[in-house]
């Protein structure tokens, strides 16, 4: 027989066995029993539901995680020793559960090895894997964020801990040279890039976080009215307007010749006029049309379904088909050098992208 103290707890006390007044002490029976305990027990369990781990808040999970690693050495391992195998035990077995404890073991996992993982970072690249701003959830799973670095950090974790762990157990383990090589060389820069690209594409309006399937328009100007599009003239400005010319007439060409050889001596003595302005109050100003701005109506990508090939000397944005599933490159850009930085590169696949969706 097991007894669970905290089901225990949880249920209610039995109603209280209350004599009648009308009845004499002695008596073998009770002319109004109490209702039976399983009543009362059951209506409580309909209005309260049975306590679970789970179920507690976030800071007290975090707390217990926290509580179970070992704060002294044993007899024949050291603290360091003993807290790796308690982060091995996190990302193997503890995590697993349910999505609680996932959140709460992946908090403190990140933790740990964020400063391992930005020291093996190639010099030429940055890195985001926790963004200061929000970032929205992903549509396939209330787990995953459009953030497509922090899978790559999840992967470096799994790694990491595992030779950790290793190289305490045995002095025979050596680690590989190359081990995180396909890590910081290609699918660090890719996915970094491709949240560089996220980024850019949603503040140009070419990129949109919805699903595939909802359908979203966005304005925008063409690539070269949105070049000066950041150059700002006060309205108190005053702006000299030119003043058209007449063309000359055939006969005058000789006069005007002339007039300008003599009138040349007669300006000697005198200072040059400024050019003459047409003020915006005055009474000659030209109703002139403003130019009229065209815009054009996209259609912006789903970021979900673009992808980025990654290689030292060129980069190319993909599309997935919804259908097929396909990726066909839409965009293509050439590398200057291979340190050159992702800042840049991914200005330039926005650039042409803006071009193939704009014109």
């Amino acid at each position: 027989m097991i007894l669970d103290d905290k089901v225990i707890m949880s249920l209610p006390p039995p109603p209280p066995y209350l004599p009648n007044p009308g009845m004499q002490p002695g008596s073998p029976t009770l002319p109004n029993p109490p209702p039976p305990f399983y009543e009362s027990q059951q209506s409580s369990n309909q209005l309260q539901r049975p306590l679970k781990l789970s179920a507690f808040p976030s800071h007290i999970l975090l707390q217990i995680v926290y509580n179970a690693f070992p704060t002294h050495p044993s007899l024949d391992t050291g603290l360091v020793e003993r807290q790796r195998k308690i982060l091995l035990w996190l990302a193997k077995s503890l995590r697993l559960v349910n999505k609680a404890f996932y959140i709460a073991c992946m908090h403190v996992l990140r933790s740990t090895y964020l400063p391992a993982y930005t020291s093996m970072l190639r010099p030429y690249y940055s890195s985001d894997p926790f963004p200061s701003s929000p970032v929205p959830r992903s549509h396939s799973s209330s787990l995953n964020t459009v953030q497509r670095e922090t899978p790559v950090l999840d992967l470096f974790i799994a790694l990491k801990v595992r030779e950790d762990v290793f190289v305490d157990d045995s002095e025979l383990h050596l680690e590989r040279e190359d081990m995180f090589k396909d890590i910081f060389d290609h699918a660090q820069p890719k996915a970094r890039l491709e949240d560089l690209v996220r980024i850019y594409g949603l503040r140009e309006g070419l990129i949109t976080l919805s699903p595939p399937g909802v359908v979203t328009y966005t304005s925008a100007a063409p690539s070269s009215q949105s070049s000066n599009s950041n150059t700002v003239v006060p309205s108190n400005t005053r702006l000299p307007l030119p003043i058209p010319s007449p063309s000359p007439s055939p006969a005058s060409t000789i006069r005007s010749s002339t007039s300008r050889f003599f009138s040349s001596f007669r300006r000697a003595g005198k200072t040059p006029s400024p050019p003459s302005t047409i003020c915006p109050g005055s009474s000659q100003r030209q109703q002139q049309p403003a130019p009229r701005k065209h815009t054009k109506r996209i259609r912006p990508l789903p970021f979900s379904t673009l992808s980025i090939s990654f290689s030292t000397r060129k980069v190319g944005l993909q599309l997935m088909s919804a259908d097929t599933g396909a990726k066909r490159t839409i965009v293509e850009v050439q590398r200057m050098s291979r340190d050159e930085h992702l800042e840049a590169t991914a200005s330039s696949i926005i650039a042409e992208l803006r071009v193939l969706l704009v014109g």
